[in-house]
């Protein structure tokens, strides 16, 4: 299989770069957080080429369509990708996606928070693969996530040592 950074430009994917946050606020954590031969992934959300927080804004079910809510999934997928790569060098070092956590703000009556993950789940096996792509993950609906995002992912790699 070619590298993960080979399928990015073959499927005509950008990594953004660090996120552009609002005026005033601050991440005190890291993004990406390396602990032996796992890399922790704090909580991203959907990011323009530019680094800019992506719309539309607002709750899944409500202001947000479906299908709005898994392109941003897809976003969030890339911005995670991005830190990763600014963290690490390379996203070969990537041996296995272990867990990925989404969270999917939501109307009340919004109960498909599976399929808005599926963005996510279905864009890392086509970039990494069934072998390092496959992960565990949780998707749960949430009644509001920082600046009015629709969806927040985190996740969990494991390393080549």
């Amino acid at each position: 299989m070619s590298s993960p950074e080979a399928n990015l430009a073959a499927l005509g994917l950008i990594l953004p770069p660090a996120p552009q946050l609002p005026p005033g606020i601050t991440l005190p954590f890291a993004l990406v957080r390396v602990v032996g031969t796992r890399a922790l992934i704090a909580g991203h959300g959907p990011t323009l080429p530019d680094g800019r927080l992506a719309g539309p804004f607002g709750k899944v079910g409500a202001e947000v369509s479906e299908a709005e809510a898994v392109a941003a999934a897809r976003l969030t997928t890339l911005a995670m990708l991005g830190s990763l790569q600014r963290q690490l060098g390379s996203l070969e070092r990537i041996r296995a996606w272990t867990k990925v956590l989404g969270l999917v703000a939501s109307a009340p009556h919004f109960h498909r928070q599976p399929v808005v993950m599926n963005g996510c789940s279905e864009l890392l096996l086509q970039i990494f693969g069934p072998e390092v792509g496959a992960h565990a993950r949780s998707a749960i609906g949430v009644a509001v996530l920082p600046f009015d995002l629709p969806v927040e992912i985190e996740a969990e790699v494991e390393l080549h040592a």
